[in-house]
């Protein structure tokens, strides 16, 4: 059996990428990284590993703590991972979740081909710059009162279409319907509120973006169908979160826990893992927060898909839904934990799966995927970097034993914002991709490119191929930018 030494972390090889922490001392429960030999290597240069050993410290985590092949170091849990924690017994922690409460993407689909928008790239990533608010601080398609607020939190992705920012099939085609029904906007801090209410339908800053696509690859002709893609069409992906209201809620209640549960926080290796014990009150009110604030990053992206279709149906003179087939293909959450029932060890148990950077991934056959999707497996959505591919993957049969239905969320970073600001150059970035590779980028500023170079990221078509080698994730196609918008 192969085993690697990395700094003070041993790693034994369990089978082809599939690298497992032993568990000793004070973790309970051992750690499992998926990763290639090459992908293993990048996620050994930061503090991934160690993170990922001191999550095995939470109360009640089951099975192993796992890292996806994007993983890379995050706030105290690394991004990439997933804990399954125990529902009655366990604990929930914030860290484990991101300050992005469902920082998510969704794909829309169009019937236009690659043809179709050639020549109207200039003009689309203009107006789409426009009419879509992105980048640090205020501003949103809606400027929202206390009463919109709080109807966001509490009904979700319902509320948008009653208002018209919307179409029935958008309900269908997200994740939980668009609705955590355990949402509990009272908990949700008033100072998060008021700091969402002028923010609803925005891109916001960092690798948010919203980038129109064309489908290059088809791996799996059938599943591709059920999903409506083909080969040459243009599809337009959003990636966007909770914006200052999910950050204000974690930073709230991760202060909170720290008081409240400073015995529990003593038995961690790391404070940035501050969890509070399943059925405590804060631990009830956090989870109802979280519904919440998921169901506010729901309505955001919803606002901006509305903004999006406008401005196709501006740009090509055409009714969006009725003639450019813009609807939505799926929207999945990243940094999310949910009440979800798994076998470990022969037996059914209730468990929070926290989700940070890592996305739900489950089989055919799972009562939560939507029914039109249900005898294939649930949509997953990876983003590449704006120089590379994304993927459209389904749900593999073997996420349910290996990674509690979940698979990666994205590419993975390669190396921090400040870094890669003093590597790239935001102008020069943008000319190479729009000479090289026709992509052509709109951004609040040179370093936002910067940050968000191609070369930042992790190789995406190896963490894709992880996954689907592990049977977590299977590739259905592949797409390529064609323009490209960030904050």
């Amino acid at each position: 059996m192969t085993t690697r030494e990395i700094d003070d972390i041993r790693l034994r090889k369990i089978r082809d990428y599939v690298w497992e922490i032993p568990k000793e001392g004070d973790m309970n429960v051992p750690a499992r990284v998926f990763a290639s030999e090459a992908l293993l290597e990048e996620i050994s240069e930061d503090d991934t590993l160690t993170q990922l050993r001191n999550a095995t410290h939470l109360p009640g985590i089951s099975g192993h703590a796992l890292c996806m092949p994007d993983g890379h170091q995050g706030y105290g849990f690394p991004v990439g991972g997933v804990g399954a924690i125990d529902a009655e017994n366990g604990c929930i922690s914030p860290g484990a979740i991101g300050y992005d409460i469902n920082c998510g993407v969704r794909m829309v689909k169009t019937n236009l081909t690659y043809d179709d928008v050639r020549g109207h790239e200039v003009e689309l990533v203009e107006k789409l710059f426009d009419r879509i608010p992105s980048g640090l601080g205020g501003g949103g398609v809606v400027e929202g009162d206390r009463d919109t607020v709080e109807a966001v939190l509490e009904r979700g992705v319902e509320w948008a279409l009653e208002e018209g920012y919307g179409v029935p099939g958008d309900l269908d085609h997200c994740e939980d319907e668009g609705r955590r029904l355990d949402a509990r906007p009272e908990y949700v801090p008033k100072k998060a509120k008021d700091r969402g209410r002028n923010q609803i339908g925005s891109l916001g800053s960092g690798n948010h973006f919203l980038e129109v696509q064309r489908v290059t690859d088809v791996f799996n002709e059938d599943i591709a169908d059920v999903y409506g893609l083909e080969t040459d069409q243009i599809v337009v992906l959003i990636h966007c979160g909770s914006r200052g209201l999910g950050h204000q809620t974690c930073t709230e209640y991760l202060r909170r826990i720290e008081k409240r549960h400073d015995g529990l926080l003593a038995e961690l290796p790391d404070k940035e893992l501050a969890a509070a014990p399943a059925g405590s009150e804060l631990a009830t009110e956090y989870y109802g927060a979280m519904c919440a604030a998921i169901n506010y990053a729901w309505v955001n992206r919803q606002l901006v898909t509305h903004q999006t279709r406008k401005v196709f149906g501006h740009v090509f003179d055409a009714d969006p839904m009725d003639d450019l087939g813009m609807e939505l293909l799926y929207d999945v959450a990243h940094n999310i934990a949910k009440r979800e029932t798994h076998v470990i060890d022969g037996e059914e148990r209730d468990l929070y799966v926290h989700r940070k950077g890592a996305t739900r991934a489950f089989p055919a056959g799972r009562e939560e995927i939507p029914e039109v999707y249900r005898d294939v497996g649930q949509p997953v959505i990876i983003p590449g970097s704006m120089g590379a591919g994304s993927y459209v993957l389904c749900g593999g049969e073997n996420s349910l034993d290996v990674s509690f239905g979940s698979t990666a969320h994205g590419a993975g970073r390669l190396m921090s914002r400040t870094q890669a600001k003093q590597e790239f150059w935001g102008e020069d970035v943008q000319d190479d991709l729009e000479e090289q590779d026709h992509v052509y980028v709109k951004a609040q500023s040179g370093a936002t490119i910067a940050e968000e170079a191609p070369g930042v990221y992790k190789d995406v078509d190896e963490v894709v191929r992880v996954s689907d080698e592990l049977g977590i994730g299977d590739k259905v196609a592949r797409t390529f930018p064609v323009c490209n918008i960030k904050g």
